[in-house]
C-alpha cells in the first residue's frame, strides 16, 4: 500500500491550494493513505476548523499538529468532535481532542496514526514523546494493522532517536515543523520508514512559508514584528512510502512535491 504524508501547512492560502491539487494527485500516486500536518493552516494560530473540514473533505483522511494547534481557541471546541483531527498524544489526557486515531485506509487496511510533540527547544513542555508512543502502541493492541507517526518536533537527535526507538513496531516515523525537507529519508533497519522533516505546504518564494522582508527585519532589529504568509507559488512537499500491509515494513520512501 502507498501513504502519503505531507508536511506542515502554512497558511490558509496553503491550504486551499492543497485542497485544489490533493484529488488528482492522490489518484496519480495511488495513495491509499493522505496525513497532512495542519498546525499552521489556520497561520500561526493553529488550524481553524473551516480549514480542517476543506482538506479533509479534498482527501486528506487525518489531520496533525503541532505546537500550534491548541491556540486556536475555535479548534479547541471542535477539535472533540473531529476524530481525524490530532493534536501531539503527549498532551495531557485532560486535553481535549485526541493524540492518535485508527483510520481504514482505501485498501482496507486499519491504519494507526500518531502525532506526537518533541520537548527539545519546543512549547509547550509535555510529557515524553517516547513514553506516549510505548502506551498508544499497547492500549491500542490488535486493532490496527499498520502504524504510522508524525513527530512535530525542532531537534533532529530527538526525531532520529524516536525512529530507532519505534523501528519494527511502527511501519513510518515522519518529522515536522522544521519547514524545510531533509535529505535523509530511508529504512530503517528493522523496516520502518524514517525521514526528518517532511517539509512544508507553502510559499517557496519566502523563509518557511512566511514574508522574506518582514523575517529579515525581524533579525536586523532584533524586535518580534509581525509576520505574514509569503505570496507567490505554493508548494507542498513530502513522503510516499510503500508498505507491505501483511509485514508493516516499509519497502520504499521518497520524496515528492506537489
Amino acid at each position: 500500500m502507498n501513504i502519503l504524508m505531507l508536511g506542515d501547512v502554512t497558511s490558509p492560502a496553503a491550504a486551499k491550494h492543497l485542497a485544489g491539487v490533493l484529488p488528482a494527485a492522490r489518484r496519480r500516486l495511488g495513495a491509499d493513505l493522505v496525513t497532512v500536518n495542519a498546525e499552521n493552516a489556520g497561520f500561526i494560530i493553529g488550524p481553524t476548523p473551516e480549514a480542517a473540514q476543506l482538506l479533509l473533505s479534498s482527501g486528506a483522511d487525518v489531520l496533525t499538529g503541532g505546537n500550534h494547534t491548541m491556540q486556536n481557541y475555535a479548534m479547541l471546541e471542535a477539535i472533540g468532535r473531529m476524530p481525524n483531527v490530532l493534536r501531539p498524544a503527549n498532551y495531557p489526557q485532560s486535553a481535549p481532542g485526541n493524540g492518535y486515531t485508527i483510520v481504514k485506509a482505501k485498501n482496507g487496511v486499519r491504519v494507526l496514526v500518531m502525532n506526537l510533540l518533541g520537548r527539545v527547544h519546543m512549547d509547550p513542555p509535555l510529557s515524553s514523546p517516547f513514553e506516549s508512543a510505548d502506551r498508544i502502541l499497547t492500549a491500542a493492541r490488535g486493532r490496527y494493522d499498520i502504524a504510522i507517526v508524525d513527530i512535530h518536533a525542532e531537534a533532529s537527535g530527538e526525531k532520529t532517536a524516536l525512529g530507532y526507538h519505534l523501528d519494527g513496531r511502527t511501519s513510518a516515523v515522519c518529522g515536522t515543523h522544521t519547514h524545510v525537507p531533509s535529505a535523509d529519508e530511508r529504512i530503517l533497519p528493522e523496516g520502518t520508514a524514517y525521514i526528518t522533516d517532511l517539509g512544508m505546504c507553502g510559499a517557496e518564494d519566502g523563509v518557511l512559508g512566511m514574508n522574506s522582508d518582514e523575517v529579515v527585519e525581524r533579525y536586523l532589529t532584533a524586535i518580534n514584528h509581525k509576520l505574514h504568509p509569503a505570496e507567490g507559488r505554493i508548494v507542498c512537499q513530502g513522503v510516499l512510502i510503500e508498505v507491505n500491509e501483511v509485514t508493516g515494513r516499509a519497502t520504499d520512501i521518497r520524496r515528492i512535491t506537489l
